[in-house]
């Protein structure tokens, strides 16, 4: 199991049975197929689109952006820099390195860019939950449960299209071709 959603794989039907060519599997429905991968089903893609390496490093962030807060109060600065303003630049940070992360972690057969929407998609209801420092004066912790909860529920609804093989091009047959008429001057 890779870290991303995979993509489910319709095999190639040419190489399976002959005389089938173009036929597609929903016209032989409930015939198993030999090389057929049928990619995550709902409950992986619901956990595999939580963008969990880029919470945790936004969790770490915050919580120092916390303390700061804390032991300083609503002027708090860090480097001359206060440090609300810096919280909202981790978050951005943090949502730009999520859909950068799903590139990074791809493999052969991962959906990685319907991964990366999604994931970033999610990212800003995580931070919500775990009281990123940038959100804190709206922060209700009942309503980011219920946000998060439903956003989760229905990513897993989100699936990627299925990888099908490309068709080959048969080579013309000679003999089909239309003649051509020569002009004569």
């Amino acid at each position: 199991m890779g870290r991303l959603v995979r993509k489910p794989r319709v095999p190639d039907l040419d190489m399976q049975i002959a005389g089938l060519e173009g036929v597609m599997p929903a016209d032989i429905a409930g015939i198993q197929l030999a090389g057929a991968q049928p990619g995550d089903d709902y409950l992986q893609r619901m956990a595999k689109y939580v963008p969990a390496e880029i919470v945790g490093f936004s969790m770490l962030i915050n919580s120092i952006l916390d303390q700061a807060m804390k032991s300083g109060g609503k002027t708090a600065a860090m480097a001359g820099f206060p440090v609300p303003t810096i919280a909202a630049g981790a978050l951005l940070v943090a949502l730009v390195l999520t859909p950068m992360f799903c590139w990074y972690v791809r493999e052969d057969g991962d959906a990685w860019i319907v991964n990366a929407v999604v994931s970033t998609f999610a990212f800003p209801f995580w931070a919500y939950l775990m009281g990123a420092v940038a959100l804190a004066d709206i922060h209700d912790g009942n309503l980011a449960v219920i946000l998060v909860l439903t956003f989760t529920v229905v990513s897993g609804l989100i699936s990627p299209r299925a990888i099908r093989p490309k068709r080959k091009r048969k080579p013309q047959d000679a003999s089909k071709e239309t003649p051509r008429l020569v002009e004569r001057a």
